[in-house]
């Protein structure tokens, strides 16, 4: 089963994003922030991210950079999940990484396509 660490500060959206991500039959874990997300990474490195830009402490773009300077932090498939839709900051998410990047919100079919499109569906 693959594993899709979900990482945003607001508990709503983790609950609603592992909801549709199990029921695509992916194993996940959860974390507040980019810091807490980076740990985890350490200890296990998922299959993919579903990655909020805004968090306290490391937000989501700090975390993706540092990400990919972490041994085996190439690999995961990183979709970005924001309210971010300028398209520098969009362009900025994948100079530094993202794979995919969605809108908030969000629901079953987008998170679907992306990860089907990212070869994880």
């Amino acid at each position: 089963m693959k594993h899709c660490l979900v990482v945003d500060d607001s508990r709503v959206i983790r609950k609603v994003a592992r909801k549709i991500l199990e029921e695509l039959s992916f194993d996940i874990s959860e974390a507040e922030d980019g810091r807490i997300a980076l740990d985890a990474c350490r200890q296990k490195m998922p299959d993919a991210i579903l990655l909020d830009w805004n968090m306290p402490n490391m937000s989501g773009i700090e975390f993706l950079r540092a990400l990919r300077k972490e041994a085996g932090g190439e690999h995961p498939i990183v979709v970005f999940c924001t309210t971010e839709n300028d398209m520098d900051r969009i362009s900025e998410a994948l100079s530094a990484g993202a794979n995919e990047y969605i809108m908030k919100p969000f629901d079953r079919d987008i998170i679907e396509a992306k990860f089907t499109e990212a070869g994880l569906v």
